[in-house]
């Protein structure tokens, strides 16, 4: 799926105890996690209880060069990748962010959306608050200063903070002598912890443990905070609340090589594309993915329904979000710059393209017909999620039902607005059983409207509440 869904923010942290090259590894992890975010990048490093921090736009690979690693020097970092929905892409909002306060000098970053963070701003800013940025981690960032004034330690304000806030967040939190890690208690966000030697880990997704070396440990609870210092590590929960982890990090944002909650991405995404083989069969020739999560889910649907699976399109990764659209006359044939049918594999066949999701479906519509162009005799369009009804609060880029084709129109509707000669979704009474998992444990929100927090006095309906920095 492209030009619909973006990745979320993700965030990387270490404490460290072998004295290793500490810059270089935040660097690792977040190379592991670009697919969150591909806007700006930054990492915090803490040196004997000085922060230096060295953050732009771009990738990580293009943002940090080697002198910059090199003067990066410190015993605890922590490091971002970032997607914004709003927050003006600028330096200013990269994160991480370092907040110079009356105890000293603390630094976070943050992969989330707060859905009280308008109320929260405006009561910061009637107290005298002056907003440097337009991210509701600075928000966070206030609050921490603020309950660090008021409790005896960091992790101390890390409690008192969860408190006051709503909505998914994942949080690294660096003082000048310790590592905090936290959870929302719904788990919406995902964080795992892992060991390297002696250091401890942190990181939104296990494959940036694996491109350390890092051993994963586990996950961060929903709603606990660790706290790691010189002293070791020690861990407190939150109140409890529903759990509820977003399934469309399994479906979409996650990498394939991730474990979430002990949950394999990859094998998820293969229960889906055999479950929509179960649900809409249709005669065909060949199935193929759309790259980059399409294609596990359309191994899966080959597997179950014994139709060849083939590679179906060429896919330019060197393409970034920064790129130079085209003229107006060629912009229709913009998807083919990222995204281009190989047509020896499907000409004169019967096609099954499976894709993850259909947002307004102007790209999907694009795929299909260059599809027809490229020879396909029929193109039937499996995808492997459910229709899209209600948008995301929680750091998700789903937009307004407005924007939302499934709210505007019937599946077979879409299946004639996309061109496409058949149209199935995956069942969202499914999703259970594609995370291969019993009871109710995650949040659908975007395709039932079942908000997890609902029922916590949240005017999540607020015009602004979807406006919010991931």
């Amino acid at each position: 799926m492209m030009n619909g869904l973006h990745e979320e923010c993700g965030v990387f942290g270490i404490y460290d105890k072998d004295d290793i090259d500490i810059s270089s590894a935040v660097y690792y992890g977040l190379f592991a996690l670009q697919h969150r975010g591909q806007e700006s990048c930054g990492i915090a490093v803490n040196d004997d209880g000085t922060i230096r921090v060295s953050k732009d736009m771009g990738l990580v690979s293009d943002v940090f060069t080697p002198d910059k690693l090199h003067s990066l020097k410190g015993s605890i970092a922590i490091g971002h990748v970032r997607y914004s929905t709003t927050g003006a892409s600028t330096p200013e909002n990269a994160q991480p962010l370092v907040t110079q306060y009356v105890k000293g000098t603390l630094s976070i970053a943050h992969n989330g959306n707060l859905t009280n963070c308008i109320s929260l701003k405006k009561k910061l800013q009637s107290e005298g608050a002056m907003f440097r940025t337009d991210v509701d981690s600075e928000v966070i960032a206030y609050l921490l200063a603020k309950k660090r004034s008021e409790t005896p330690s960091v992790e101390d304000a890390v409690y008192e903070v969860m408190k006051e806030i709503e909505g998914g967040y994942a949080l690294l939190v660096m003082s000048p002598r310790k590592l905090i890690a936290a959870r929302d208690p719904y788990g919406l966000k995902p964080l795992v912890m892992g060991t390297l030697g002696n250091d401890i880990v942190f990181a939104s997704e296990s494959c940036a443990l694996d491109s350390v070396g890092a051993q994963y440990v586990r996950d961060v609870k929903p709603g606990e905070i660790i706290t790691v210092d010189a002293d070791g590590i020690r861990s407190r929960l939150t109140t409890a609340k529903r759990e509820a982890k977003c399934v469309f990090e399994y479906i979409y944002f996650a990498r394939p090589d991730s474990i979430m909650d002990g949950i394999s991405v990859y094998e998820s995404r293969l229960r889906a594309g055999a479950l929509l083989a179960k649900q809409h069969p249709v005669p065909a020739d060949i199935v193929i993915g759309v790259p980059e999560s399409g294609l596990d889910a359309a191994l899966g649907y080959s597997q179950e329904s014994g139709i060849p699976y083939v590679k179906g399109f060429v896919k330019n990764n060197y393409v970034g979000r920064t790129f130079i659209k085209p003229s107006q006359q060629l912009r229709k044939q913009a998807v083919r710059i990222k995204l281009n049918p190989i047509i020896s594999a499907v000409k004169g066949k019967r096609v099954i393209m499976i894709d993850d999701s259909i947002v307004r479906g102007t790209t999907i519509a694009n795929i299909v017909k260059m599809l027809r162009n490229a020879g396909a005799l029929e193109v039937h369009v499996r995808i492997s999620s459910p229709p899209f009804m209600h948008p995301c609060y929680y750091g998700t880029d789903v937009p307004s039902c407005d924007a939302l084709i499934a709210c505007q129109h019937t599946i077979p509707e879409i299946c004639e607005i996309i061109g496409a000669d058949s149209l199935g979704y995956l069942n969202v009474d499914s999703l259970g059983e594609m995370l291969g998992e019993e009871g109710h444990r995650f949040c659908d929100a975007c395709f039932t409207g079942d908000y997890p927090n609902i029922d916590s006095g949240i005017d999540l309906m607020n015009e602004d509440a979807g406006k919010l920095e991931k």
